[in-house]
């Protein structure tokens, strides 16, 4: 594990109640437009502070795959599922760049503050093209280089919206946007070729 890799013995900073002010997941999971019915990965899932709301926004006929490197942070995850039960969800101790999902299953790919950590982006936006259906979606929610630096990981390790917008288009993805989310964060979304 390098040193921009968020450990999971911090985890607990991702269940503060202040994050729900600064970063509310019902405006990030309204932002991504999703559907009942969807496939959504959700990558770098951790404890599941989105993949919980993203999991009620597609239903019980749509499915989230939490993918996670850290076991730890699947098996946190789950024991919050006594109290937030979601059936829809399936857990996956996977690499972002090497999910094991089956090609063209998902209709979006949702990675949330962990582009940072990536070493070799442009692999995971190949993992990403590669389980994406046709006309998928991509959304990437990362820290902003402008503001302050806590909560988040140090400035030195942050990317900005415009660089991650670049690496989507050079990948292929097409109708990329950018935006602010929150008060610390960007998201930038673009789709796959239909």
């Amino acid at each position: 594990m390098h040193e921009r890799r968020f450990h999971h013995s911090q985890a607990h900073r991702l269940e503060a109640p202040e994050r729900l002010t600064w970063l509310p997941p019902a405006e990030v999971v309204k932002a991504l437009h999703v559907h009942a019915g969807e496939a959504i990965a959700d990558i770098g899932a951790g404890t599941g502070y989105f993949a919980l709301p993203l999991a009620k926004a597609a239903g019980s006929k749509g499915v989230v795959f939490a993918v996670d490197a850290q076991p730890e942070m699947l098996d946190l995850l789950r024991a919050k599922l006594a109290a937030q039960p979601a059936h829809n969800l399936r857990f996956i101790h996977a690499e972002a760049d090497s999910t094991g999902l089956p090609d063209a299953t998902c209709d979006l790919v949702f990675l949330a503050n962990i582009w940072h950590e990536f070493d070799n982006r442009a692999l995971v936006l190949e993992e990403a093209q590669r389980i994406l259906k046709p006309d998928g979606r991509i959304a990437i929610l990362d820290w902003r280089p402008d503001a302050a630096p806590e909560p988040g990981p140090p400035l030195a390790h942050r990317l900005s919206a415009d660089s991650a917008a670049l690496e989507l288009a050079e990948a292929g993805f097409h109708h990329v946007t950018s935006a602010h989310s929150g008060h610390y964060s960007w998201l930038v979304q673009g789709k796959t070729r239909p």
